[in-house]
């Protein structure tokens, strides 16, 4: 097929072709079905972000392994602890590296959303394959010399740009090949970002095991052996990567007729979208949705271990300050577990959630989370002041379900609004919601904590108020919420400015397909069914997935038992 580049090429005249977008138009006997788990080889590797801590206790102890004597330094400054090799490094100093990579997140997707649409998946899915994978190679370097300095910016800055890619890569392609179930879609990869650290945290402490000796934490080789892992598997998701021809659609579907008011048949400018109202009540919905959740993941553990105490163990007399260091270890175990059902249900979440809101529309499924989550919150104090640990777990199992789902269906609800054709970049600026909720929530409900500590109070009392606070963010997102309404016209691209936006991709797919059919149609493309090549695929991203769900519900039913 003989595809020419038009005069806006987005790869750069020095790229090599096999990177640029124009090289990833679909050719007839595609199979969309393909697609997906491309998306999720790149989503489960970047989703080992929410994992990271795994490595914290280990490295805070690396220097005093096989010394008589701790290297702890307790009044070390964070500037001494960047440079330092003879003492250890505090947890609270390799908290840092998470906090780091989620503001990169935010800010990178946001500054290379646009680059993106332009340049394609393919050459956004390698960018992301070489920072994520390379950052652990660069934190690989850190550990081995004990340079905090090193990991910060390995791990945390080009670790974060990688996420923000890699993150953003596959939404607008994906947008594009299920138009009929476009949160389905969207579900299916953010889906695999959720499950990274189901399967990366076991995967981490089962090779920390393995390379430990009474001299070395085994963390260097850890980072070394993962990082190379990513880069692998997110180069193969990365080429694994098509973008349908100009004029694709499925098979026997047409765009339906007014469906629904909240569903635009235009397209929005990136320049224009964060002039509308529309994008800062999304950024609000998505920004306190987020905070909510990602305030409880932040002390799932301690404030189950803190409200149901000996209770955990069998000992429902004793509260957490009675228990001694052998008690608390057990409890710390089940609490573990308790960690890894909210991880698993986030997961699950993304897919169901994102599916659900194709049937009753993303505005519904964002007050349902809203909602719900507000009788949530604020019913956990209830279900903890009467001792009942299995509605108190299943209360915020379905909270953590609706904060993954939240994340999953807002690309869907992003281009019902704005359209498809900048979906991709629109995202990649709104997550720098993302970003803000990740410092804001975890902020509130550990000052709140400490508020109460202050004041004397212990078990559930140390959390309701911060329940109460946290039903309060959901309310405010259920307003936002309520507020949107579809776009004016005169926010849309005429026809001529939609053809000089697309340019350099939709004309450049248009050349890809001149020897086809012309007008709109399937072009034999994408069609689908049961093919050996997506069998292979869907099996290569399934048992990792299968591995990680399995190891959850283990060590999940210590918290049942």
């Amino acid at each position: 097929m003989n595809i020419r580049i038009g005069d806006a090429a987005f790869a750069g005249a020095a790229a090599p072709h096999w990177l640029s977008r124009e090289a990833t138009v679909a050719k007839p006997g595609f199979n969309r079905w393909l697609v997906p788990p491309a998306a999720l080889a790149i989503h489960l590797c970047i989703g080992m972000s929410y994992g990271l801590s795994v490595f914290w206790l280990p490295l805070s102890r690396a220097l005093s392994i096989g010394r008589t004597a701790p290297a702890a330094c307790p009044d070390m400054s964070i500037a001494t602890s960047l440079f330092t090799t003879a003492c250890d490094w505090r947890v609270s100093d390799l908290v840092i590296v998470f906090s780091i990579g989620i503001v990169m997140l935010g800010l990178s997707a946001a500054v290379f959303g646009g680059w993106l649409e332009r340049a394609g998946p393919r050459k956004a899915g390698l960018a992301a394959a070489l920072c994520w994978g390379g950052g652990f190679l660069i934190g690989s370097l850190g550990v081995y010399l004990h340079q905090l300095w090193l990991i910060w910016i390995g791990m945390g800055v080009l670790g974060g740009i990688g996420l923000g890619l890699g993150y953003i890569s596959p939404v607008s392609t994906l947008v594009k090949w299920f138009p009929d179930r476009r949160g389905m879609a969207t579900g299916m990869a953010i889906m695999g970002f959720g499950g990274g650290a189901m399967i990366g945290s076991p995967l981490a402490t089962l090779l920390i095991n393995s390379f430990k000796t009474p001299d070395s934490a085994g963390v260097w080789q850890t980072l070394s052996v993962m990082g190379g892992i990513y880069i692998v598997a997110m180069l193969c998701g990365a080429f694994g990567y098509r973008v349908p021809p100009a004029g694709w659609q499925p098979k026997g579907w047409t765009a339906p007729a007014a469906k629904s008011a909240m569903i635009s048949s235009g397209h929005v400018h990136l320049d224009q979208a964060h002039k509308t109202p529309q994008f800062w009540l999304l950024w609000a919905i998505l920004c306190l949705n987020v905070s909510a959740g990602i305030g409880v993941l932040a002390l799932a553990s301690p404030m189950l271990q803190e409200i149901f105490g000996g209770a955990l163990i069998g000992l429902p007399g004793l509260g957490f300050g009675e228990l001694d260091a052998g008690q608390k270890t057990q409890i710390a175990a089940v609490a573990a577990s308790f960690v890894g059902l909210l991880s698993l249900f986030n997961i699950l979440g993304r897919f169901f959630w994102a599916s659900i809101s194709d049937k009753i529309g993303r505005k519904v499924t964002y007050a349902t989370f809203f909602v719900l989550g507000c009788l949530l919150y604020a019913g956990a104090p209830w279900a903890a002041s009467i001792g009942s640990k299995a509605l108190f777990v299943t209360f915020f199992c379905v909270i953590l379900s609706m904060y993954g789902g939240g994340f999953a269906t807002i690309p869907a609800y992003i281009a019902d609004i704005f359209g498809t054709q900048f979906v991709g970049a629109i995202h990649g600026r709104l997550l720098t919601a993302w970003s803000t909720a990740g410092v804001v929530g975890p902020f509130v409900v550990t000052a709140i904590r400490q508020a109460q500590v202050d004041a004397g109070l212990e078990g559930a009392a140390l959390y309701t108020r911060t329940m109460y606070i946290l039903a309060g963010f959901l309310a405010a997102g259920f307003v936002a919420n309520l507020l949107v309404r579809p776009l004016a016209a005169r926010w849309f691209m005429s026809d001529a400015e939609l053809g000089a936006a697309a340019k350099g991709g939709a004309a450049a797919a248009k050349d890809g397909v001149a020897a086809l059919p012309g007008g709109v149609g399937d072009f034999g493309i994408g069609r689908g069914g049961v093919t050996p090549l997506a069998v292979l695929a869907w099996v290569a991203v399934g048992l990792p997935i299968a591995w990680g769900i399995w190891s959850t519900l283990s060590k999940a039913t210590i918290l049942l038992g």
